[in-house]
């Protein structure tokens, strides 16, 4: 065993912030990206081997998985409104890809943990979401990300693959693209902000979701990659702690204030709510934390912090004196 790590979707958002996590560790990283969402700026300084390829290529995952022995599978098509506008775009990134990492890990003998999406849970009517709950997808995203899951079941009872898939809930951070129609609501609501725009809220802003700071997303993924379990399991990767929309814009309005000084903010624009969207996500990590230590340390409200500041230094604005 060689130790080396695949990240697949290495450059995007959480990617990077991974590969930055391994990298410390002093592992060894190769990345496999076809830079459609990510960009090889974020991993500008690490020492991880760049694959410019997609992962339903068969021939690029097979040349990214020489000699590896761990896989994180985070490459997708991300978004629930871009899976509206382009569903086949979707299923062939999320679905289609899945599966050829699957069978190209199955012939190396690697470990994956797979970045599932708690999307997969729709909106049922119990609150906090455990992974014992039937699925029910609202989206083409969702309906994709969970024939991921499905394949990683299949070949880990077919083939004996060791799998974790990681359901991930609204995750944030720095680094997040905050100028795409398809953005995370934190990411775009900063950028607005500190652009002195009005933000955009999607319904009347009372969705709620369970915010979770990339960090220790990241620190839960490592742990889901370096156990020692067979088959596959499946776990949240949240807080167990449920924020609205609107809560969210409050407190970025206040951050900016207590940042810049207490300038005008344009009232927020309300659009319709999206298709296919979730209005309450909230998980029971009880299972992460049993299972695999799962143990968040940065939290929401000092992630949110971070995040605003990583992006008011990008924007250029300085804190007041």
């Amino acid at each position: 065993m060689t130790g080396k790590v695949l990240v697949t979707g290495g450059a995007g958002f959480i990617g990077s912030h991974l590969c930055e996590s391994l990298c410390r560790q002093g592992r060894s990283v190769v990345v496999l990206d076809d830079l459609s969402t990510g960009s090889a700026d974020n991993l500008q300084g690490l020492p991880v081997e760049l694959i410019r390829g997609s992962v339903a290529d068969p021939a690029a995952v097979q040349r990214a998985m020489t000699g590896v022995d761990k896989v994180v599978h985070l490459a997708a098509l991300p978004s629930v409104a871009r899976s509206v506008d382009r569903p086949l775009d979707t299923h062939h990134a999320c679905a289609t890809g899945t599966a050829t990492v699957l069978l190209a890990a199955k012939d190396q003998g690697a470990r994956v943990v797979y970045a599932g999406s708690s999307s997969a849970y729709g909106d049922q009517e119990v609150l906090q979401k455990h992974e014992g709950l039937r699925e029910d997808p609202l989206s083409p995203y969702a309906a994709a990300k969970l024939a991921g899951e499905l394949y990683c079941r299949s070949f880990a009872r077919v083939f004996g693959l060791r799998v974790v898939v990681t359901r991930f809930f609204n995750v944030f951070g720095p680094r997040q693209p905050a100028n795409s129609p398809y953005s995370g609501v934190i990411a775009a609501f900063s950028r607005a902000l500190l652009d002195g725009r009005a933000v955009r809220i999607d319904g009347d802003g009372l969705q709620a979701r369970d915010f979770t700071y990339v960090e220790d997303v990241v620190g839960g993924v490592v742990r889901c990659l370096d156990a020692d379990s067979s088959g596959c399991e499946t776990v949240n990767l949240a807080y167990g702690q449920s924020t609205t929309v609107q809560d969210v814009y409050r407190t970025l309005c206040t951050l900016l204030q207590e940042a810049i000084g207490p300038i005008p903010i344009a009232a927020p624009i309300h659009a319709p709510a999206r298709k296919g969207d979730v209005r309450h996500s909230l998980a029971d990590t009880s299972r992460a934390k049993t299972r695999f230590g799962f143990a968040p340390t940065v939290g929401f409200a000092e992630g949110l912090r971070r995040t605003f500041d990583w992006y008011r230094r990008q924007s250029g604005k300085s804190s007041s004196p």
